[in-house]
C-alpha cells in the first residue's frame, strides 16, 4: 500500500515558534538557575515590584494556575526575595510584596533575562533584528492575539515575563 504525502505550501509557523520558544525558555531557564530562581519567579518578582498586586493577578500576568502560583510564592518567600502581606489600598486583598534582598535578586535577574534575548536577537542581522521583533509584536497583538475557542483546547505556553 502506497500513501501520498500532502504538499506543504507555507512554512511550518507553528514548529517554527514552537521550537524558538522552547530553546529560549531553556536558555533562561539555564541563565536564571545560576542566581537560584526559576522564570516564574523572576516573573513574579519583575511584576510585584511594578506595582501592588495580589497573588492571583500576578498569576494571570504569568499566565500561572493557582496551584503553582502558590509554589511559586512559597519558594521566593522561604528564600527571603517575597511575602505576602495586607494590601495598602484593601485590606481584604493580599499582595506579593519583594523584599529588599528580593529587589536586589530581582534587578539581577532582569540583567540576565535582558542578556539571554540579547544573545538571541544578536544571531541575527540588526535589520533582520528588528523586522522580527516588529512583526511578532503586531501577530501578537493582532491576528494572534486571543486564543481560539477549542472543544479540545491546545496546551498554553507560558508566557515570559
Amino acid at each position: 500500500m502506497t500513501s501520498s504525502a500532502t504538499t506543504r505550501t507555507e512554512p511550518d509557523l507553528s514548529f517554527l515558534l514552537d521550537h524558538t520558544s522552547h530553546v529560549l525558555r531553556t536558555q533562561m531557564a539555564a541563565a536564571l538557575s545560576e542566581i537560584g530562581l526559576t522564570a516564574r519567579m523572576h516573573c513574579v518578582l519583575v511584576h510585584a515590584l511594578e506595582d501592588e498586586r495580589t497573588q492571583a493577578r500576578l498569576a494571570e500576568i504569568g499566565d500561572m494556575d493557582k496551584t503553582t502560583m502558590v509554589v511559586t510564592v512559597d519558594a521566593l518567600e522561604k528564600a527571603g526575595l517575597a511575602e505576602r502581606r495586607t494590601s495598602a489600598r484593601d485590606r481584604r486583598a493580599r499582595i506579593i510584596a519583594v523584599t529588599e534582598k528580593g529587589a536586589q535578586v530581582a534587578a539581577q535577574s532582569q540583567a540576565i533575562a535582558d542578556r539571554v534575548h540579547e544573545e538571541a536577537l544578536g544571531a541575527l542581522p540588526e535589520a533582520e533584528r528588528e523586522a522580527l521583533l516588529r512583526a511578532l509584536n503586531l501577530l501578537a497583538e493582532g491576528h494572534l492575539a486571543t486564543p481560539a475557542e477549542s472543544p479540545r483546547p491546545a496546551r498554553r505556553a507560558r508566557r515570559e515575563s
